[in-house]
């Protein structure tokens, strides 16, 4: 199929893309004028273009029939007022010129598989949450809401819209494991906070084969879609597990949550309380993870 996407050059994105092409489809990447086009797989198209603005790029969007929403500025920063307006601009804005763009495809196959994230939630505690799960009311949940509130709007012309909700991505390129690995392996790894607060994370190859099964295989599930492995981990064993594939030890005392806060700023508080997200609806649909542990996929990013 012929697949467009937004932010195909970034963490995620560079290993879709390249899954995409590996399997046949013709891909189409949106790039900023000016950016690299190095991380581009063989056989994929790259156009110019600024998806927060308008212009002429939204020209080609028709001419394809799956469209895959991976833009954003990173949220793994501190959260000033304008890294706020940054993060949510960059996800708005861009979600709103793609589905624009779509109209002209009203009564064809068209398939929007959108970006969210498990934020969407807030936080539960302890409480295991589902895609029936409400949404919270801290900045990263109203963001997801509008955010998905954009990207459903492309029902309008007919397409089927999938929101896909990130857990926290491992992989070799970049994502949490680029920040803590190279601590870790200085033996200041540690828990955070409590270390009781849950992380709902996914192998990258596992995320790229939802999208290739919900593409290929399925095309009737739509709505929300939790792309988190099916067993949680607390922030605790997440230390432990990561420190045993790298072979150091972690017996440092916990990071205090007042440190978290005072370099992360709001974000501290997201690192220290997390949510308990489950695969149910693609584990309903019969998909199998390759990943289903975190041991299992640090073992196979680090140690490959």
């Amino acid at each position: 199929m012929k697949v467009f996407m937004t932010g195909g050059t970034g963490f995620v994105g560079t290993t879709l893309a390249r899954e995409l092409t590996a399997k046949g489809h013709s891909v189409t990447v949106l790039m900023r004028k000016g950016e690299p086009a190095r991380n581009l797989p063989a056989g994929a198209r790259a156009l110019q273009g600024d998806p927060t603005v308008r212009g002429a790029w939204q020209e080609e969007v028709p001419g394809h029939e799956v469209f895959i929403n991976l833009a954003g500025a990173s949220i793994f920063t501190r959260w000033t007022d304008e890294a706020k307006r940054i993060i949510r601009e960059s996800r708005i804005l861009t979600t709103r010129h793609l589905v624009e763009a779509m109209a002209p495809r009203k009564g064809k196959e068209t398939h929007l598989f959108s970006t969210s994230g498990a934020g969407y939630y807030g936080y539960h505690g302890d409480e295991e949450l589902t895609e029936e799960s409400p949404p919270g009311t801290d900045f990263l949940a109203l963001l997801s809401r509008d955010w998905e509130g954009e990207a459903l709007r492309a029902k309008d012309h007919g397409a089927r819209v999938v929101l896909m909700r990130f857990g926290i991505v491992m992989g070799r390129s970049g994502g949490m494991l680029g920040e803590v690995v190279p601590v870790f392996r200085m033996f200041l790894g540690a828990d955070l906070g409590s270390g009781s607060q849950w992380l709902s994370w996914i192998h990258e190859m596992d995320l790229a084969r939802i999208f290739l099964f919900l593409i290929e295989e399925n095309r009737a599930l739509d709505g929300p879609v939790n792309c988190t492995a099916p067993e949680p981990v607390r922030n605790r064993e997440f230390t432990k597990t990561l420190g045993g594939v790298l072979g150091v030890p972690t017996f440092l005392p916990p990071v205090p949550g007042f440190m978290l806060r005072l370099i992360k700023g709001e974000f501290g508080s997201v690192i220290l309380r997390g949510q308990r997200v489950l695969p149910r609806k693609l584990l309903q649909a019969g998909f199998r993870f390759r990943y289903p542990t975190l041991e299992e996929a640090l073992t196979e990013i680090l140690r490959k």
